[in-house]
């Protein structure tokens, strides 16, 4: 009964401890910034057949697109944790939104190929300062639940991604496609407010100019096992799910011949299920560690991505989008031990490398992928990331032991 009892208050002491202290409005702001800044992202993928129709693009041209969606939110992820180190995660936060807001702007304007893929560039720059410090900032405001926390905020994302994308094509179905971006916009507003009031300003020991800015100690970094394990498993999971989230829609309306509404809203519905993986992911990092977790995850990831190709129904890929929901909960279980283990002071700026390498290496996908199923292997391009994944779990199980 004791047994039963501790069973049951547990995720109320966990509940208890997220909201204590005013930590609770933090972690809320920082969610909401970042159920933006990842579900407008996911907000192109809904979008890609509007976009292409109207810009005459190919999908070698369109996964190019997302390819610098993803190459520029790599690129801003060290500069990013290097103004955190130096100012402080409030104003780099602040900052990320209004740029953001600023930059979809342009996007919606955008009257020819140049201007939509600039303005796509310096939107994924701006909101890659986001991306390095809602990690640390997390970790100063909840030294031992970070885990959890990160579950949380990543599952809020998800929860955007369940909810935006299917808006915004039902936006572009309905008026245009420059209105499923145009109404993100003041919401990116509401989210700097919201992060200027509630995250304090001195969260953080935010380090001299020079230090903040030095790459000199990263070589270091990347001799260490732990981290080149990690890096290695980022890389090929950024490939996979870069690929698949990048194409999905796409595939379905395209080849699978669902409809534009139904493929957008099981979109969505992937996401949706997200916001119940990650915690649960996060929970089990904390309790288990890396290696099981993984391991599962990308198992199951693996044979649904296999099944894809020979499925057909809507039945049959309802319940495939529930299984491939399973590789929405890694990245939670990789970053957050990555972030147990860096140093205090420069954890944002070797955040910010590393998440440099993978978020680049993977952001080639898209472009490699469209371009396959320009030459109408569609069907195959999703069996090769499906090889890719299982990859992941024998390197899981071969060289992961913590």
């Amino acid at each position: 009964m004791a047994r039963l009892v501790r069973y049951v208050s547990a995720p109320k002491r966990t509940i208890v401890d997220l909201l204590g202290d005013g930590r609770g409005r933090a972690l809320a702001a920082v969610a909401f910034g970042w159920f933006l800044s990842i579900s407008t992202r996911m907000i192109y993928p809904a979008l890609l057949p509007s976009i292409r129709s109207t810009y005459g693009l190919t999908l070698t041209t369109a996964g190019l697109l997302l390819t610098v969606l993803w190459l520029a939110y790599g690129v801003g992820q060290l500069p990013g944790g290097m103004l955190a180190d130096w100012a402080g995660e409030r104003p780099v936060l602040v900052a990320s939104s209004l740029l953001a807001a600023a930059m979809l702007a342009l996007v919606v304007i955008a009257e020819s190929p140049p201007v939509l893929f600039v303005g796509t560039a310096l939107f994924g720059l701006a909101t890659a300062t986001y991306g390095v410090s809602r990690f640390t900032v997390l970790k100063d405001i909840y030294p031992d639940r970070l885990g959890t926390a990160t579950g949380v905020t990543m599952a809020a994302g998800d929860v955007g991604n369940a909810v935006m994308p299917p808006a915004a094509g039902f936006l572009a179905g309905s008026v245009a496609w420059q209105y499923g971006f145009g109404f993100v916009i003041p919401f990116f507003v509401v989210a700097a407010v919201a992060l200027w009031l509630t995250i304090p300003s001195g969260s953080v020991d935010t380090v001299p100019i020079r230090e903040a800015f030095s790459v000199g100690d990263l070589a270091p970094l990347f001799r260490r096992p732990v981290v080149r394990h990690s890096i290695v498993l980022l890389v090929l999971w950024a490939t996979v799910v870069q690929a698949f989230i990048g194409f999905y829609p796409t595939y379905l309306i395209d080849v699978k011949g669902l409809p534009s509404t139904t493929a957008t809203v099981l979109f969505g519905f992937f996401f949706a299920l997200g916001s119940l993986v990650k915690p649960v992911a996060g929970r089990a990092y904390d309790r288990v560690g890396v290696r099981y977790p993984l391991a599962v995850m990308m198992g199951v990831t693996a044979l649904t991505l296999a099944a894809l190709p020979f499925a057909s129904g809507l039945p049959s890929f309802v319940m495939l989008t529930v299984l491939a929901s399973a590789i929405l909960g890694y990245e939670t279980v990789v970053i957050s031990n990555l972030t147990d283990r860096l140093p205090d002071g420069s954890r944002g700026t070797k955040l910010g490398a590393l998440r440099t390498v993978y978020v680049m290496l993977g952001a080639l996908s898209p472009v490699a992928f469209g371009g396959i199923a320009d030459r109408g292997y569609f069907d195959e391009g999703f069996l090769g990331i499906a090889a890719v994944s299982a990859l992941v779990v024998a390197f899981v199980l071969v060289y992961v032991d913590y």
